[in-house]
C-alpha cells in the first residue's frame, strides 16, 4: 500500500498538521531508501523486525541523537499501525520493540525580567511591523499557544466581548483562552496599523506580513530570535521557550496544573507536567527562606 493513501488517512481521519503528516512520510521514505540500498528493493510493507534494528543500528552510528531515532521510528510504527488497520498486514513488525533511552531535556525559560525587557523595551511600537512583532511576542507571553496556532490565528477567533480568544489545536481541537487587558490593548493597536496597509489579500488571517499575506512559521521564529537573543543569554530563543514560560511563570505564581493544561491544549498532565521543574526550585526557595526550622 503507498504512503500516499497512509498520508490522505493521517490528514483526512487523524486530522494530523500537514507539517506533521510530512515528517511522517519524510521519516518513512528514509526507511524505505535504507532498504532499497541494503535489501534488494524490499518494500517497506514487507520486512520483519531485523530489518528494522539494522536501520535504527545505522542511524545510531550515524550519530543522530536516540530522541530523533525515536521519532523516526515512531513515524515508521503509525504506518504499520495504518496497514493492520486496513488488512494489508497481519502483525506489526515494531509491537514488542521498545524506545531507546533518552535523557531528560530540561528547557529553561526566559526570566520574567526578560520578557519585561523584550516587551517594555526592546520594540518602539511605531509603524506596522514593529506592531505586529511586539503582539507576536506578547501572544506568545500571555497565551502559551503553539507557533502555528499563532500563525493561523484568524480575526473571527478574536472575542473582545467575553475577553477570550480561539485557538485551534492539535488535531482541530478547539479551546478558549483568557484575554488579559494589555494583550487586548496590543491587538487593537496592531489592528489600527494592519488597517493602514496598501493591500490585504488574506484578509481573515489576523497576522500579515506586509505585503498583506498571511504570516509563515519562519518568519515568527526570526521575529522571536532577534528580540531574545539580544535579551537573553540562552542559547535557544524560539516560540517554544515563549511557551514554556508561560507554563512555568503561572505555576510559579501558584496556578493549578490542571488548568495549566487547558490553557496549552495538553491531552494529558504528562506533558504539561514538564514545565513543573521551575515552579517546584522556586517552592524550594520559599521553602528555604520561610520554614522556621530553616531560619535558626
Amino acid at each position: 500500500m503507498s504512503l500516499k493513501a497512509f498520508s490522505e488517512y493521517l490528514l483526512l481521519e487523524k486530522k494530523y498538521s500537514k507539517h506533521t503528516v510530512v515528517a511522517y512520510i519524510r521519516d518513512a521514505e528514509t526507511f524505505q531508501e535504507f532498504l532499497n540500498e541494503h535489501h534488494n528493493l524490499i518494500d517497506i510493507a514487507q520486512v520483519g523486525y531485523s530489518e528494522i534494528r539494522q536501520w535504527i543500528v545505522e542511524l545510531v552510528n550515524s550519530g543522530i541523537s536516540n530522541r530523533t531515532i525515536n521519532r523516526k521510528v515512531s513515524s515508521l510504527n503509525s504506518y504499520y499501525k495504518f496497514l493492520l488497520k486496513t488488512q494489508y498486514i497481519d502483525v506489526n513488525p515494531l509491537k514488542q520493540h521498545k524506545a531507546l533511552k533518552v535523557g531528560k531535556k530540561v528547557q529553561l525559560p526566559f526570566s520574567e525580567q526578560e520578557l519585561k525587557t523584550v516587551l517594555e523595551n526592546a520594540i518602539e511600537v511605531n509603524d506596522f511591523e514593529s506592531a505586529r512583532n511586539h503582539l507576536i511576542i506578547e501572544m506568545f507571553y500571555a497565551t502559551g499557544i503553539r507557533r502555528i496556532e499563532l500563525v493561523n490565528l484568524k480575526l473571527l477567533d478574536i472575542d473582545f466581548g467575553n475577553r477570550q480568544l480561539k485557538v485551534l489545536g492539535k488535531r482541530n481541537k478547539e479551546r478558549y483562552i483568557p484575554l488579559i487587558e494589555t494583550l487586548s490593548n496590543s491587538i487593537k493597536t496592531y489592528l489600527e496599523y494592519r488597517s493602514q496597509l496598501p493591500i490585504i489579500e488574506d484578509k481573515e488571517m489576523l497576522f500579515l506580513t506586509k505585503k498583506g499575506l498571511k504570516i509563515y512559521e519562519m518568519l515568527v521564529y526570526r521575529v522571536i530570535n532577534k528580540y531574545f537573543s539580544e535579551a537573553s543569554s540562552k542559547a535557544k530563543c524560539s516560540p517554544h521557550v515563549l511557551r514554556h514560560s508561560f507554563a512555568t511563570h503561572l505555576l510559579n505564581q501558584g496556578a493549578d496544573l490542571n488548568a495549566v493544561k487547558e490553557l496549552l491544549g495538553h491531552t494529558s498532565l504528562a506533558a504539561t507536567q514538564v514545565y513543573t521543574h521551575n515552579s517546584i526550585a522556586e517552592l524550594k526557595k520559599v521553602y528555604a527562606k520561610s520554614h522556621p526550622r530553616n531560619l535558626r
